[in-house]
Parts: C-alpha cells; structure tokens; sequence
C-alpha cells in the first residue's frame, strides 16, 4: 500500500470525493497511532488542524477557490513560529517563550493554498547537530530500523513524511539539516538556494547559511510545494530576494531535455561508504553522466562552513549562554562555547572564502547543467553511536555526516535530495546539484530518475 501523495489528496479533495476533514482525521489518527514509535512530534495541534479543514470544506460547498493544496496535511520543524506555540528550536531554555502572534511566511502561504497545519516536529537542539538525539524531547527514531537515526537536524520532518505521518514537511538547512535527513529515511528533500524562500519567522542558526525547504515522497509534490512558497518578503530576516517563475506546469517537458550532467570526485568520494558510492553510479548511469569533476577548494569549503557555524551560532546564542548555560543540550553548549572563543579574523575568512570557491563551482557549471554528489557518507548509523569507519578510520558520525554537504550549502546552491531505489535496504540519497536560481533544473533531473525508477521514496514496511 502507498503512501497517499499531496497531488493525489489536492486533487480529491477539489474534486468532492473526500473531504478535507475527512482528511485531516485521517492524518490525525495515523500520528497517534505511529509517532510513539517514531517521536517525531513535538505538537499536534488537533483543534487547529480540524478547523483549518472545515474552512477549506465550508470554500468548496460555496464554490470559492481553495488553492492548489487543498486539504494537504503539513507539519513544520520546530523552528517555525506557530501562532499561539512557543517556537522551541529544539531546546529547553525556549519552553516559556513569549509564542508568536502570527504565524512564519511559509505556513502562512502554505495555507493560504489550502495546506493544513497538523503539528511540529523534532529536531536538533537549535538546529545544529546531523542526528536528531534531542537531549530535551529525546531521539527521532528511522522508519526503516527504529535503532537507527533519522539524521538530522530535521530528522522529524524526514521521518515523519517516510513513515506516511503526513505527505509535506518543512525543515532548515544550514550544512545538510535537510539533505542528510531526507537520504538517512529514504524520502525526497529540496534545499532551495539561498534566498529563495522566505525565512521570515523561522528561528535562525547561521544567518549567512540558513536556508528554508521541504520534504515529500514524489518530485511532483516537492515542485508543487516549492512553487506556493515562492514570492518575495522583505520582513525582518527574511533573506528572500529571488522569486521564480512557477516549475510544475514546465517541469514534465523539462525532465525530458537532455541535461550535461558531471559526477563529483575527489573530496565527494572520500570515505563514502561502497554502498553510498553504488547508489551515485547507478544514478549517473541513468543520467548519462560520463565525466567525473573535481573541486578543488571542496575541502577548504567545508573547513571554512565548519568554522563560520560556531562562530555566528555563539553570537547569537552568547547571552543565554551567560545566564542558562546548564540548560543547553552539552553537545551543543560546547560547540557554541568553543564558537565563542574563536578570534574575530576566523569568521572573516571563511567568508571570504566563499567568493574563491563559488568561482570554482561556476566554472565546473560552464561544462555542466547539473552536478552529482552523494547526500551522506553512510546510511543510518545507530541512536546513540558516537564513532563510524571512513577511510580506515574511527572518525565522529556528529562531525562527519555533513562532509559532502557543506561544501554545498556554504555558498547557497539549490540541491535536490533525491531517494535512490534500493527495496530492502537502508536508504540512501544523492544530491542532485544545480546553479544558483535553478531549482527547475535539479527538480527535473530528480523527475527524470523517478519515471525511470532509479530513484523512489521508500516505504518502511512496519508503516504500512
């Protein structure tokens, strides 16, 4: 049995075949039922959820226009402000904040095409860790193997579309907080560039890093989410300064043009599990991708996305470090003390870096439309283990999950993290990397992957 998709339940729920609220019970039942096992919930927000849904019925017996997601179910990553619910970023110390009058941009655009809002999901303490071992709300567990991680920092989002909860997410990534989660649990994840979507009400980590975006089980319910969230904010933090034209109506004749496509080797390929290494060959092949590419400022952009995350996180965080210190997940804590030791000329580096590297990238994008790299190193290490094998080598699954990512995300490139289709194993993903702006073209190649079936969102069997 399927998972159903947020364009099948859009499309029955304008169609009068069922209901909205019929709907949202449904999706209701299925958290109480699933999420014991899985704690990817922090919030149900059952009233709210049940009376969205009755508007959105109430609009079609009057035949007003609902919007393309009528009646989806969605849940966000705790982060997002929530009107009414303290935004706890995963932490302690947030708990008796002041909740927000008003919702984030993207849930308010989201149901403003008819999207419900059934509950928030868990995540890392303040976003930064790969793992989802929440020292506060406890760990999210993987659909496929509930001793494993859902990787993190959005592995409730991840794990809450794998494991059929709800068909649409919405999680952050700053280093691989989408990209990782959506390879460790088998589902598909857009990061969008930098700037693209609004980060208006989303409680930031790594202001010159953090990107907003989205998990589903199809290319199609990604493009459609992906395209309700677009439009310029200029509130606050909202970073959004590039809007698009719309991908879903062009995306099916895209996906069928041809596309240069180039492999990432070097510093990608080191330590990848085999597996890992399997899955990206078996994509390039179906991609026709011939022609392995090396960055070589790869590592050095990984260094430096690794020296700017604690350095900007520890100012953000230094005056509640002063007074609540305790209160901090230790593993965080010590990150963001160490971040706030660092000197000054660290940060500026690291910054100025990204100019270099970004020129590098530009020049491999002369000869390609798209690029090929692994989303994470291995598949899903085991709650609570604190060291994996790369290279030979005991090394931190903390510190290493995001090696393929980072480099990425540090200078703002849009990537799809697409399922590669492996029946009866772990899940893993690869990322499907495009130019700055070009969300359309990696969407397309992840289109493309589907209806050939190299890639799929799995389906854990104890979900069905």
């Amino acid at each position: 049995m399927s998972f159903p998709s947020v364009v099948e339940i859009a499309g029955e729920v304008r169609a009068g075949r069922v209901t909205a609220r019929a709907v949202t019970e449904a999706t209701l039942s299925r958290i109480a039922r699933r999420n014991p096992a899985l704690n990817a919930f922090t919030a149900v927000l059952t009233e709210r959820a049940l009376a969205r849904a009755e508007k959105v019925d109430a609009a079609l017996t009057a035949g007003q226009p609902v919007g393309p997601l009528a009646g989806v179910p969605f849940a966000v990553k705790n982060l997002f402000d929530i009107e009414g619910l303290p935004t706890l970023a995963g932490s302690s110390i947030r708990r008796s904040a002041a909740p927000p009058s008003r919702d984030a941009t993207l849930i308010q655009r989201l149901e403003a095409a008819g999207a419900i809002l059934v509950g928030a999901l868990n995540m890392d303490e303040f976003a930064y860790g790969f793992v989802t071992e929440n020292a506060h709300d406890g760990p999210t567990h993987n659909p496929h193997d509930l001793s494993r991680i859902a990787g993190g920092s959005s592995g409730g989002s991840a794990a809450a579309v794998a494991a059929g909860l709800t068909p649409l997410t919405l999680g952050s990534d700053t280093n691989g907080s989408i990209r990782i989660p959506a390879s460790l649990c088998g589902v598909y994840g857009l990061k969008p560039t930098y700037g693209r979507l609004s980060r208006q009400g989303v409680f930031p980590f790594v202001e010159s890093l953090d990107h907003a975006g989205a998990f589903a089980r199809s290319v199609e319910d990604l493009a459609l989410a992906y395209d309700v969230m677009q439009g310029q904010d200029t509130e606050g933090d909202a970073i959004c300064i590039r809007a698009a034209e719309p991908v879903s109506d062009k995306l099916s004749a895209l996906a069928a043009t041809p596309l240069r496509v180039g492999v990432l080797g070097g510093w990608f390929a080191q330590g990848a599990f085999p597996e890992v290494l399997e899955a990206l060959d078996a994509v390039a092949k179906a991609l026709d991708a011939r022609d392995g590419v090396i960055l070589p400022g790869a590592q050095a952009a990984r260094a430096a996305a690794f020296c700017l995350t604690p350095v900007e996180a520890a100012h953000l965080h230094l005056s509640n470090l002063k007074t609540w210190a305790m209160d901090y997940d230790p593993a965080v804590r010590d990150r963001l003390l160490a971040g706030a030791l660092l000197p000054p000329g660290i940060a500026e580096a690291a910054q100025r870096y990204r100019t270099i590297f970004r020129d590098e990238v530009r020049r491999a994008f002369e000869r390609f439309d798209i690029l090929l790299a692994p989303s994470s190193v291995c598949p899903a290490p085991g709650i609570g283990q604190a060291t994996m094998e790369m290279g030979g080598e005991q090394v931190s699954v903390r510190k290493n999950l995001g090696a393929f990512t980072q480099p990425i995300s540090y200078i703002g490139l849009p990537v799809l993290a697409a399922p590669v289709n492996r029946p009866g194993r772990l899940p893993i993903g690869v990322q499907i990397i495009a130019p700055a702006w070009r969300e359309d073209l990696a969407l397309a190649a992840g289109l493309r992957l589907q209806r050939l079936g190299v890639v799929a969102a799995h389906e854990p069997e104890s979900f069905q």
